[in-house]
């Protein structure tokens, strides 16, 4: 992996995730997993930023880029579209033995991909899945490889020369700081506009070699991956009810006060 750059150059590594398109999901009711047969699926939102970003550093300061993503080889439609997006190479990380993973057997069997694909500087991920919302996977991922790690990140304002100068996202504001080389980011969408791929692209993506990484290829503990390796297990699954019922408050500011206040001390006191 990475063999289109010098030895000096930078190895930047995008973590994908494929996601239902739609929130109207199925379950399988023995696994309590999602059902992704014949469901149309997307790249996670949070991770177009991903791309784009890699894409961008490159651009800036050189080096290759790549994807990579765990799922079912469905999944290869994900990694071809961040090839067209400008990301030069894609691993697809598919295996029975994954099927189920938590987000710690997940991140296990990413960081046991991404050791496999040589010497990186700089790991990207969306801040959170659009199906899981969990954002445990980045962050797991960085402890996996005993990486630095900087989470919500709003903006990259240097990367270079051993260190990376980030702007972390919280809710008073923003706080700028400066890690080591290598670490794991996880991406905000107020980072950047992700960009449509090219014509040029989308050929290139046609014909791009994806390489395939098994539990077998990455030498990892059974016990760890998979159902095996989840110590959360997902009990029951289903939509709530929609909720019945309200009432609307009418009139000036003065009124709907009033009005408020009335119910509140009814019901609370």
């Amino acid at each position: 992996m990475g063999n289109n750059a010098s030895p000096a150059a930078h190895h930047i590594l995008v973590c994908i995730k494929q996601v239902p398109e739609t929130t109207d999901v199925k379950i399988n009711p023995e696994t309590n997993t999602l059902v992704r047969e014949g469901v149309q699926s997307i790249i996670n939102p949070f991770d177009m930023y991903a791309i784009e970003e890699a894409v961008r550093l490159k651009e800036q300061h050189g080096g290759v880029t790549s994807v990579l993503t765990m799922g079912p080889p469905q999944a290869e439609s994900a990694l071809r579209e961040a090839i067209a997006m400008g990301i030069d190479e894609a691993v697809l990380v598919s295996d029975r033995a994954f099927a189920g993973s938590d987000t710690l057997a997940t991140s296990y069997t990413l960081a046991r991909a991404i050791r496999k694909c040589g010497p990186f500087s700089l790991i990207l991920c969306g801040k959170q899945a659009s199906d899981g919302d969990t954002a445990q996977v980045g962050p797991g991922i960085s402890t996996h490889l005993e990486i630095p790690q900087v989470t919500y990140v709003k903006k990259i304002e240097s990367f270079g020369d051993g260190v990376a100068r980030v702007q972390r996202m919280t809710e008073e504001g923003f706080e700028v700081l400066e890690t080591p080389l290598p670490c794991l980011l996880t991406v905000v969408k107020e980072i950047n506009e992700p960009r449509l791929p090219s014509l040029k692209g989308k050929m290139r993506a046609k014909s791009a070699k994806i390489r395939l990484f098994t539990a077998q290829n990455l030498d990892c503990e059974e016990a760890r991956l998979g159902l095996k390796g989840s110590p959360t297990q997902v009990i029951k699954i289903f939509s709530p009810e929609r909720r019945k019922g309200g009432e609307v408050l009418h009139g000036d500011k003065e009124e709907v006060t009033d009005k408020l206040v009335a119910f509140l001390k009814e019901v609370l006191v």
